[in-house]
């Protein structure tokens, strides 16, 4: 539940993302009663539980906790890569937009953005950015292109949802190409909840996938790289050189264990609340938002006649309804986001800030 729970004056309602959520009564019980032992030598029980679940959701062989989903995306691309390649991701792709350009300073690769819609790209836009053979003398003066990073849900464009068709067409003209792929599904479960799409399904042909636990399922922290059994194992050597190395870690292996076997399903109501939120922000003179484009628990919306930034703070200082806290990604964009303590309460509260704000009342 939001900080001061229930409407009225002083309720804080924190919509910035679906991470500020705090455990559960039931999630911290799991935590505190979990079997532990040293995960830098591989024996702590609940974190090699957890692995485990995750690789067989995922339909992978194997799968390594990592401490964030930023360590989970760079130590693929690392796993993938040598210094001197290339990675091809879609438009806004948080493993370079979010992830303060790490895959260039830690892997030594060069990232080129391909365009597309709503943070995807087809088939044909993957080809085209292929380099033409012309010859071994040319190719040697090339940075080689090695992998190819989608992304889904997509952060930067809502939350939204590869249609899988779209996604297994541009899969297989990786594979055509002899390249490596790797999927940021840090909200694949979002996928799922949103289409009914099993996450192994959308999983399907991607060499590596990272999922993240702290996100939409409400852990206190932590995500998975699940992938080959050899090159999970490439992986978990990065982990530990890039300080991953965790020690008792099934305590918040636990959390994120419980947060996978209890609140996968309930993610629709999140997305439900996110529908709530654009259609109300819709209404209000000054912001603009497309409600059709809301697929999962992100909305993207834009101000019209104040900055972004001065909307945000106004919204932060509040009024009598209560304060929310979101953030602004430009001049004009913003975001809000619910999640596991997010209530219809919250929602209808939030909007009334919202109107505030917008038309400068108190």
């Amino acid at each position: 539940m939001s900080a001061g729970a229930g409407n009225g004056a002083g309720v804080v309602i924190d919509l910035r993302s679906d991470t500020v959520t705090r455990p559960t009564e039931a999630m911290r019980a799991a935590m505190a009663a979990a079997p532990v032992g040293d995960d830098a030598y591989g024996d702590d029980p609940s974190v090699l539980a957890l692995e485990r679940r995750t690789a067989e959701l995922l339909g992978k062989e194997d799968a390594v906790y990592v401490p964030t989903g930023t360590m989970s995306n760079q130590i693929a691309l690392r796993a993938h890569t040598e210094p001197g390649d290339t990675v091809l991701i879609g438009p806004g792709a948080h493993v370079w937009f979010g992830e303060a350009g790490a895959p260039s300073p830690i892997s030594g690769v060069v990232v080129r953005p391909l365009e597309g819609e709503r943070g995807m790209f087809d088939a044909d836009t993957l080809r085209d950015a292929l380099h033409i053979d012309m010859g071994p003398v040319r190719a040697r003066m090339q940075a080689p292109v090695r992998l190819v990073c989608a992304e889904n849900t997509h952060n930067g464009a809502g939350g939204a949802v590869w249609p899988l068709d779209l996604q297994r067409e541009m899969l297989a003209a990786a594979r055509d190409a002899g390249l490596a792929t790797h999927l940021d599904g840090a909200r694949l479960w979002n996928a799922t909840a949103a289409t009914g799409i099993p996450e192994a399904d959308f999983a399907e042909g991607f060499d590596t996938v990272n999922v993240c636990f702290s996100k939409a399922l409400g852990a206190p922290l932590g995500s998975a790289l699940a992938g080959p059994r050899d090159l999970i194992e490439r992986a978990r050597r990065f982990k530990q050189l890039y300080g991953g190395g965790f020690r008792q870690a099934g305590i918040v292996a636990a959390g994120a264990l419980y947060a996978l076997e209890h609140n996968r399903k309930r993610l629709t109501e999140d997305h439900v609340r996110a529908k709530t939120l654009a259609r109300g922000l819709a209404e209000i003179p000054g912001l603009e938002v497309d409600p059709g484009a809301v697929e999962t628990n992100i909305v993207r919306f834009r101000t019209t006649t104040l900055t972004a930034p001065e909307f945000a703070n106004r919204c932060r200082t509040g009024n009598g309804a209560g304060k929310v806290l979101l953030n602004a990604y430009s001049r004009s964009d913003l975001r809000v986001v619910p999640h596991l303590q997010t209530t219809e309460e919250d929602v209808e509260c939030a909007l009334e800030v919202f109107r505030c704000a917008a038309s400068g009342s108190g």
